[in-house]
């Protein structure tokens, strides 16, 4: 339920609103408001009346949410969600775009396309330390040692960092030296981590599973939410279809409709999603078009010699070229590229 107080509500009387929600082995979330404050209360609300909360002081109505997802919804919080990465904020005006190569090979390689990246109009670094692969003999990542260099390379740079934890051994290395914690599509019902994810004080950028549908991954956004972490970005990064020209299919209706019912910022990886990096500019293109708040780009120096998924890095130069053209859309649909801030 959503608990809306009245504009002149006490500190005091949201806190016992949300008292009351505790007593009655519920979780309260105030949710501050530009005007108002609301609380969201889950759990097994049977165990509570409405009418209880809607008698205490302050309290101005007493909402039903009637998605099965509570805090990600609209309902709850009306007003965008902003995550901070590093200093860098998605979900505003502003396209966030993070670039990087799918894994971190080496200093070197990392050092140079980042530096490349930056030049050309990316905000956040991502790269590979732990390397889910469908087959046990390809490559798996350097593992710590590509988070100590995604660190050096930060220091360089100046870029805030995104890696993949792959479970729950893991993950509080990465939480140490990310600046955002990725899930991807293979544990985005992986509940266990996502509960674990949520306690880790980190942002998540949390990917849609290859075969999941919008609520299911609401849903998965609110096991973290639940933990109470609200920095959460949702990733539409292709599903699988009956489509062989391209290796996933980019969902771009769930864009528009993920800003429609949740508060949380959206991003897109046309990379993933197409396999072919032909296809990754009109793709970029297209989910800005339809509203993201970002894109996730890989990029490699010689894509021929990556070590994992090269047919779909862009050479250093077609992302300038892309940076480019998404600077002129980007005017077109009212949002902005904004030049790195940094002055590492």
């Amino acid at each position: 339920m959503l608990v809306v107080m009245k504009m002149e509500a006490t500190v005091s009387e949201v806190e016992a609103v949300v008292r009351k929600a505790e007593d009655n082995g519920l979780k309260a979330h105030p949710i501050p408001g530009a005007q108002r404050t609301a609380i969201g209360i889950t759990g097994n609300l049977g165990v509570v009346e409405p009418t209880a909360i809607e008698a205490l002081p302050g309290v101005l109505e007493v909402l039903q949410v009637s998605h099965p997802y509570k805090l990600v919804s609209r309902e709850f919080k009306p007003d965008d969600t902003i995550v901070d990465v590093g200093g860098v904020q998605i979900g505003g005006r502003d396209l966030v775009i993070i670039a990087g190569p799918c894994s971190v090979e080496s200093y070197e390689q990392t050092l140079g396309i980042a530096r490349r990246v930056k030049a050309a109009g990316a905000h956040i670094l991502r790269g590979g330390a732990f390397k889910p692969r469908t087959s046990p003999y390809s490559f798996q990542g350097l593992g710590l040692e590509a988070l100590e260099i995604l660190a050096r390379v930060r220091e360089e740079t100046g870029l805030p960092v995104v890696t993949e934890a792959l479970d729950i051994d893991v993950l509080d290395a990465v939480a140490e030296y990310a600046d955002m914690v990725q899930i991807g599509a293979r544990n985005m019902q992986n509940y266990t981590l996502l509960r674990r994810v949520g306690q880790c004080g980190r942002p998540v950028l949390l990917k849609r599973g290859m075969y999941a549908t919008l609520t299911e991954l609401l849903l998965a956004a609110e096991y973290i939410l639940d933990q109470g972490n609200g920095q959460v970005v949702l990733c539409e990064r292709g599903i699988r279809t009956f489509t062989d020209h391209s290796r996933n299919t980019l969902d771009i209706s769930l864009i528009p409709e993920v800003e429609r019912i949740s508060h949380l910022p959206v991003v897109a990886d046309p990379s993933h999603a197409a396999g072919k990096r032909n296809q990754v500019l009109s793709l970029s293109q297209a989910a800005v078009a339809a509203g993201a708040d970002g894109l996730m780009i890989e990029v490699h120096n010689a894509p021929e010699q990556a070590l994992s998924d090269g047919l779909q890095a862009l050479l250093p130069d077609e992302f300038d070229a892309l940076v480019g053209r998404l600077r002129d859309l980007a005017s077109v649909v009212g949002r902005n590229i904004p030049t790195f801030a940094s002055s590492a």
